[in-house]
This record gives C-alpha cells, structure tokens and sequence, in this order.
C-alpha cells in the first residue's frame, strides 16, 4: 500500500506503484509513471511523460522531467526514463529528450546524483554511476558505467565518457574521455588510468594490461588512432580492446598532452 500525502498534487492519469512514497507539496504530471518502493521526498515536481523504476529515493526540490532547455523545443512528445535504485538528491533538474536527440532522456540503474546536478536533454547514463553536488551535463552527453564526476563540473554538450573513468572535481570537460582513465583540469586533461576504481572491479592483470595500452596510446608520441588500431591487431584483452575501440570512434578528441618523438 501507497503511502500519499493528501497535500501532494497527483494528476488524473498518474500511475503509482505499490509502496510508493509522496510526501507533501509534490507535484506530480498525468504522464508520469512510478515504480514499486519509490520514495519521493516533499515539494519534488515531476513533470512531462517521465518514466520512474522501483525503489528510487528522490530527495526534496527535485525537478524532473520539465522541458528541455533548448530553444529548438516546441512541445512535441518527448521523455525522460528513470531505472532502479538511484538516489536523486535535493535540487537536482533532469530534462527529458528532444526531437533532435531520440526523445528521450535515459538513466540507468544504481547511481548517485548528488545535490544541484543538472542533466541536460538527451543525456543517457549507464550504471553504478556517482555524480558529485553540481556536477552539470550538457545536451547529448553519454556516460558508461561506473563513471564518478567530481562537484562543480561542467561538461560539454556531445561528450562521451566511457567505463570506469573519473572526472576531478571543478574540472571543465570539452572533449572524450576514454574508459578506465582519470581526466581533471580546466580545461580536463589525461593524468592516467583510474587506478582506484579499477582496482575495486577488475583483476590485477587486467589493469597490468591497461597500464601498458594507455602508455602506448598517451604516452609513446606516436598518432593516436594508429597506435590504437596496432595495439587491436596484437592483445586480445576486453578492456583494452574497449579502451581502442573509443579511442577510434571519439568524435570530439581525447584531451591529453602530445610528447614529441
């Protein structure tokens, strides 16, 4: 059984699960959907067609689901799908999709936004991804699993950050940033591998092989593409194969310091 509060605004057409939980002076929209055990905390808003999974924990003044914050928005259908187990905390503002980006605004299973993070329209985040207070994602950004963005972050619209990597607090990122590496700086450059998160997930001769990968790639002076495509030809290691692969499909660079040879 639902636990609503009669001072919390629930639009006709509003699906709510079973054990869900809407405190006071929330508000939210004829669209929305909520799953099971969903705890929404008092004067969260949400709005739009916006899809929420089970379990999620959603803090006081979070906006979810209102229009994206672009000018070529004009009303058409758009929406914002939210997975399991996330923590949303106070005053975050996610948009949903715009016609230009696949509609949709799509957030994984298991992550963490912080106080004040913003995601922008179209963003997709994958799993197990941590979000410090005022991290702030652009239209169209894409993070893969196990991504930590430090506080006060701005990232540029289109970026792309792959698995396991991490990104230093106050940093300003405007290009790609491979799985498994650690940028930061304004603006963010490489500084190597995120030797603390993978050492909690991936085994020690993995991260031996990344070692040696990333050093060819970033470090050897060579053309980037053309290291990453050699090293494919001769490892037949997952993750460094997903660490090549990104390095040949970025479309707006990787920031790192060029060494000449």
């Amino acid at each position: 059984m639902s636990n609503i509060s009669t001072l919390a605004v629930i639009e006709d057409g509003a699906i709510i699960g079973e054990n869900v939980t809407i405190a006071a002076f929330c508000h939210i929209s004829s669209e929305t959907t909520i799953g099971d055990g969903t705890t929404i905390a008092q004067g969260a808003c949400i709005y739009g067609k916006t899809t929420i999974g089970k379990n999620n924990k959603i803090f006081s003044h979070a906006v979810l689901g209102s229009i994206p914050q672009d000018l070529k928005f004009h009303g058409e259908e758009v929406e914002l799908i939210i997975g399991d187990n996330n923590t949303i905390r106070e005053f975050t503002l996610f948009n949903p999709g715009t016609e230009g980006g696949g509609r949709k605004t799509v957030i994984g299973n298991n992550n963490l936004f912080m106080g004040y993070v913003h995601l922008g329209h179209d963003v997709i985040i994958g799993d197990n991804c941590i979000l410090a207070n005022a991290a702030t994602l652009a239209g169209h950004v894409e993070l893969g699993n196990h991504v930590v963005i430090g506080g006060m972050t701005p990232i540029h619209q289109f970026i792309h950050i792959g698995d396991y990597a991490m990104i230093g607090g106050a940093s300003a990122l405007s290009q790609d940033i491979p799985p498994y590496c650690l940028a930061e700086g304004n603006r963010a450059n490489l500084r190597g591998l995120n030797l603390t998160g993978l050492r909690r997930q991936l085994e020690r001769e993995d991260i031996n092989a990344l070692k040696v990968a990333y050093k060819e790639l970033f470090e050897s002076g060579k053309p980037l593409k053309e290291v990453a495509t050699q090293i494919l030809e001769n490892i037949n290691n997952a993750y460094v194969k997903n660490l090549c692969n990104f390095v040949l499909n970025t479309k707006r660079g990787i920031p790192f310091e060029r060494k000449n040879i």
